[in-house]
């Protein structure tokens, strides 16, 4: 199918960018197409002008959200980007609990919050803070998104291992009840203080924004932006600027920051991050933050949205492919896949492994990000072969070790899976426990033999 010259499609790929602004598609026919060919299997429809009729027929609406199911995607975790949660606990927070502590109301928006773990985290960290006298505060977390299948998920509560990824086992066992072999539900005291609504940013932008959305304390609206075009995101850090409260919150993603946002909002340089609040003339001036500082490979669609206009003015130029000149470190290339796979861009995040691995295929620890990226994609098969590449090159990678037994496990592989962790936890045995493993994400040996031997117990017979 020529999809640049089929007219139907075209049509549809407009109506879709202008409806949920996911200006990613504009230049990526072959992906939305297959995307969307999901739903024509689903509808029965026989082709595009078909399923165009549908989606402007009496039931359209409910298959536009069918479609804004299928194009996207909403990865995320728990407490996701240190840094940021760091500074809401130092910071952000205990400001807003200070200025709040006469009325103890605090309102609080997720945008774009996919099945839930950021406003699931900040429930929790807020619940850490307040101990028990958050009884007697009224808290109002909202998590908006525009995918009611993500919002159908986070209502339930229900997270696997891999959203867990950055959590530790105690704090697991604390925050969360096991209710099914590798999943895990949200205790009621946390998922009592979030609620949840179907959202499309761009409603801030049209004739009647929604009058609800005002007087936050703290808005975040990360990994969502980048998925805009520059003029349209300019618009929305505006509009979310002004739901704010007087001395509210904006955090934005790392990839986010730009110098225009300095001339819409007070800019407020936090460590490892930076912060937006309402323009106050007697709030000590900061300059604006650069965007090259922060600046990460362009991302696919977690959840959100914008209006279809020119390509973006800040591209990050892809991974290098083999030239003359020297190759760039391969701790660099395995950092540009790492912040394409946080940043749940799979897709990308999978060409940028076949590039890099191009540059260094003797690098294990590409191969261990291979088989992470293979595994988010559901392709358990191909990610296997990756983890145990990555262990012929280097059989003492612990981690490489870890993540194959995972895998095992979770593929019911029970006996194979037990081999792989004892493995993983004796090597992590021979350094002190809490030596950081590298390519752990902040795992140190100690928390690794302590997740193996857990493991291990739950499984009978092996």
């Amino acid at each position: 199918m020529a999809l640049a010259a089929d007219e139907p499609f075209q049509r549809l790929k407009r109506a879709v960018i202008a409806r949920t602004g996911h200006h990613y598609y504009a230049d990526k026919d072959e992906v939305l197409w297959d995307r969307v060919q999901r739903r024509l299997l689903a509808t029965r429809d026989r082709d595009v002008s078909a399923y165009l009729k549908r989606l402007s027929g009496d039931d359209g609406e409910a298959e536009w959200a069918a479609l804004e199911t299928e194009i996207t995607i909403g990865e995320t975790f728990f407490f996701r980007y240190a840094e940021q949660f760091t500074a809401l606990r130092e910071t952000i927070l205990p400001d807003i609990l200070e200025r709040r502590a006469q009325d103890k109301r605090i309102r609080i928006w997720s945008a774009g919050c996919a099945t839930g773990a950021e406003p699931y985290s900040i429930a929790i960290l807020l619940s850490q803070m307040l101990g028990e006298a958050i009884g007697e505060w009224r808290i109002s977390i909202l998590g908006g998104d525009i995918n009611a299948a993500f919002l159908e998920t986070a209502r339930k509560g229900q997270f696997g291992r891999w959203a867990l990824r950055a959590v530790s086992d105690a704090d697991r066992a604390q925050w969360f009840s096991e209710t099914a072999r590798n999943t895990w539900t949200l205790k009621s005291a946390y998922r009592g203080l979030v609620r949840f609504e179907r959202q499309n940013l761009l409603d801030l932008l049209g004739p009647a924004p929604p009058l609800e959305l005002t007087e936050f304390d703290l808005i975040l609206c990360r990994n969502v932006l980048i998925y805009f075009h520059h003029e349209v995101v300019e618009q929305l850090v505006g509009a979310l600027g002004s739901r704010l409260a007087p001395d509210g919150w904006l955090l934005l993603g790392h990839a986010e920051p730009n110098p225009a946002f300095g001339k819409l909002l007070d800019v407020t340089q936090l460590p490892g991050t930076v912060a937006y609040r309402p323009a106050d003339p007697e709030r000590p001036a900061q300059s604006s933050p650069s965007f090259e500082a922060f600046a990460a490979p362009e991302p696919e669609p977690s959840s959100q949205h914008l209006a279809e206009a020119p390509s973006p003015r800040w591209r990050p130029a892809p991974i290098p492919t083999p030239v003359p000149s020297p190759a760039p470190p391969v701790a660099d290339l395995v950092e540009s896949v790492r912040r394409l796979a946080d940043a749940g861009d799979y897709l990308a995040a999978e060409a940028a492994c076949r590039q890099a691995l191009a540059l260094a295929p003797e690098d294990p620890a590409l191969h261990l990000h291979d088989g992470l990226v293979l595994q988010a994609l559901g392709r358990p098969g191909p990610a296997e072969a990756a983890f145990k590449r990555a262990l012929y090159l280097d059989r003492g990678f612990a981690l490489a070790h870890y993540h194959l037994g995972l895998l095992l496990l979770d593929r019911g592989r029970s006996k194979a899976a037990a081999r792989s962790l004892k493995t993983a936890a004796q090597i992590a045995g021979t350094v002190p426990p809490d030596t950081r493993l590298a390519h752990g994400a902040g795992l140190d040996a100690g928390q690794l033999r302590k997740s193996v031997r857990l493991l291990l117990q739950s499984l009978v017979g092996v």
